[in-house]
């Protein structure tokens, strides 16, 4: 199953079968295609594979691509647009409906192996490939992001419109995400990028330049934002801070919940939201106590009423800084789109000096960067990208580069020189840990003709 889904874009295909009740099956979905399987190697690799495990064919196949966030990061839980594109890598899943109430999934890929165990009669826990329960009482434990899980959370909200059900179903296993991952997953289009907006979800082409490639590169570093606070506590210190900037413009604080709704309630612009929080927002970090004085609410009302399970004790929350963080990138996302479509002579370099201007924000104000990802930038801009900046979550995964379709070549091997080769990062597969991608489509349903 790919990873990009934490923050950490795999390459190529890694492919996934499934097996499910039919009764439970989503009434909408992506598009279908009719294709022979015989001409298209992976759906006949995973055709007979299906076949050896299950002793039957799979009835469809589903096509879900990688995705990479070109810029506007974390602000899509804070109610605002975001400029990402599908690549062409992918995930593949082969299904059969059946009649019994039995949901069971296979994993392909051989990073999953089966149970096992080691000697002197010690039981090593590791991921297994194969995994079924009842599809009437699926559990989901939030404290172990198992591949398994993304799966049940998409069964458990299969009753819903699609892609606005997948930013929802993520919530099942502790993530308090926004939903730009899932929507460009859907809504994708070969050749553009797209702005998506939310509420109500819509998603408008972005043409990119044609005389650059966006390079995507591994640092390495896994950080799962299901397993641990980071992402969470983000999150929480977003609504905060707009509940704050509600209060201190006296409009209705309890209802807001995304740093948004204050400047869609206020009616002003982005730059102006960055001034009223200079005015109303101290940079040292806010403790639960301060937090409840200006707000006028009690401990525990902000820990049951206000934060989330696993932010309850958190004892300090930065709100001037994710703010300041939220409403430039919120900025940044358009000035991006009008570049695009005004095209000047020079588009490239700005767009570029978006990219490093979100990466430094992200770094400094955001606090979602890490040491490695931080080098990794920087050798990218050194070898001619120009721009480049972490993507996704962030605290290791990925980092996207703007870099002039002819010094590619000698881009690619460069970075590869400086970043992998020169230490252990080397034993990762190249075409996995960096490469080139052009906007590829969306989600797809494949029916075998």
């Amino acid at each position: 199953m790919s990873r990009d889904y934490f923050g950490s874009l795999a390459s190529p295909v890694e492919t996934a079968e499934i097996k499910k009740d039919e009764r439970n099956m989503a009434t909408e979905g992506p598009a279908v295609r009719r294709v022979q399987v015989a001409e298209h190697p992976r759906l006949l690799k995973l055709k007979g594979m299906f076949n050896s495990k299950f002793g039957s064919v799979p009835k469809f196949y589903v096509r879900a691509p990688g995705r990479v966030n070109i810029i506007g990061e974390h602000i899509d839980y804070c109610g605002y647009s975001v400029l990402p594109m599908a690549v062409e890598q992918d995930m593949l899943i082969a299904v059969e409906p059946v009649k019994t109430h039995i949901l069971q999934l296979a994993n392909t890929n051989p990073l999953y192996p089966y149970w096992v165990k080691k000697k002197m009669k010690i039981t090593l826990s590791l991921p297994r490939r194969d995994f079924s329960t009842s599809a009437n009482n699926i559990q989901i434990d939030k404290t172990k992001p198992l591949w398994h899980n993304y799966f049940l959370c998409g069964f458990k909200g299969i009753q819903v419109e699609l892609a606005e059900i997948c930013a929802k179903s993520e919530h099942y296993t502790g993530t308090e995400g926004g939903g730009m991952d899932q929507s460009i997953s859907f809504l994708a289009e070969e050749g553009t990028a797209k702005l998506i907006e939310f509420s109500p979800l819509r998603a408008t082409d972005v043409k990119l330049p044609s005389g650059a490639v966006f390079v995507i590169a591994n640092s390495c570093v896994e950080m799962n934002k299901a397993a641990t606070s980071h992402f969470n506590i983000r999150v929480m210190e977003c609504r905060l801070a707009a509940k704050l900037l509600a209060k201190h413009k006296c409009l209705p604080w309890e209802e807001v919940l995304r740093l948004e709704e204050v400047q869609a309630k206020l009616g002003v612009s982005l730059e102006e939201m960055l001034l009223i929080t200079e005015d109303t927002l101290h940079s040292e970090p806010y403790s639960p106590e301060e937090i409840c004085r200006c707000l006028g609410i009690s401990l525990q009302e902000l820990k049951t009423q206000i934060l989330s399970p696993n932010t309850q004790d958190v004892l300090t929350f930065k709100l001037y800084q994710r703010a300041k963080h939220v409403y430039s990138e919120a900025a940044r996302v358009l000035q991006f789109k009008k570049i695009c479509e005004e095209a000047p002579d020079n588009t490239v370099q700005l767009l570029g000096e978006l990219m490093n201007q979100s990466h430094v924000s992200c770094r400094d104000m955001y606090e979602c960067s890490c040491p490695e990802l931080d080098q990794l930038v920087d050798i990218c801009r050194k070898f001619g990208a120009q721009g480049s900046r972490l993507t996704g979550a962030g605290w290791g995964g990925c980092t996207v580069s703007i870099v002039p379709a002819d010094k590619l070549s000698s881009f690619l091997a460069n970075v590869h020189e400086a970043y992998y080769q020169r230490s252990n990062r080397s034993l990762v597969p190249e075409k996995q840990s960096l490469f080139a991608t052009k906007p590829g489509g969306g989600a797809l349903v494949f029916l075998e003709a």
